[in-house]
């Protein structure tokens, strides 16, 4: 039993679910309007992309190249990540998009059928500007939520 310190859970979560909640951009004081989490209505689950983006850094092609230094007037080698292309930048959003949304609930087309949670329908919801605000409103959440976490974890093992 551990006496002191944090306890998290490490293995790799499915993510969370969020109620729909809709939104707007109010363009008078330049901000986005949230709404309140409607109750019976869609919810979608979502997970951290932080593993996914370490993997996509760790895998991008280096380059490098030799610079003058101007003050040593010595040549050094220098490296970075070579700069997508448009596709390649666009081809690691998607994976974003579709590693973050492990999960869709009551959510429908407008013909009225049930929005499958597969690739290619959660890039075109990623694409539609409400439901990017959601999403983005929802990473936000998950991530004040689990520092909040880590706080009560942390005030809960000091007390007797």
């Amino acid at each position: 039993m551990v006496e002191k310190g944090v306890m998290l859970d490490i293995e790799e979560s499915e993510g969370d679910w969020f109620d729909w909640f809709e939104s707007k951009f109010d363009f008078e004081a330049e901000k986005v309007i949230y709404s309140d989490p409607e109750p019976d209505t869609g919810r979608v689950c979502i997970r951290s992309a932080a593993k996914l983006i370490s993997e996509q850094v760790r895998n991008r092609k280096k380059t490098s190249e030799m610079i003058l230094n101007p003050k040593t007037r010595r040549m050094e080698r220098i490296e970075y990540y070579k700069e997508l292309s448009p596709e390649e930048s666009q081809k690691e959003a998607d994976d974003r998009y579709d590693y973050m949304i492990t999960g869709l609930d009551g959510f429908f087309d407008m013909k009225k059928n049930p929005i499958k949670c597969t690739r290619e329908n959660k890039i075109k919801l990623a694409k539609n500007p409400v439901f990017d605000r959601f999403l983005g409103k929802c990473i936000e959440l998950q991530a004040n939520g689990v520092s909040k976490q880590v706080e009560k974890e942390v005030k809960n093992l000091g007390k007797p």
